[in-house]
């Protein structure tokens, strides 16, 4: 299965608290980190909380 490196560009301050919960849910805990996850419908939602505050991409070359 495809894997998605997620990178947390914008800051979750004055959003709603959802979204800054659906972050930590994410794996974050600092501003520019990036996460690796298997990609899934259940992510997909995640990300599309969140979409304005990280950028996504298909990680290539990680191992297994």
């Amino acid at each position: 299965m495809a894997k998605l490196r997620i990178t947390w560009v914008k800051s979750g301050v004055g959003y709603e608290r959802s979204q800054r919960r659906t972050l930590e849910t994410l794996g974050f805990h600092r501003l520019n980190q990036s996460v690796l996850h298997e990609d899934s419908r259940a992510l997909r939602g995640m990300i599309n909380k969140v979409r304005h505050l990280v950028t996504v991409e298909k990680a290539i070359g990680q191992p297994e």
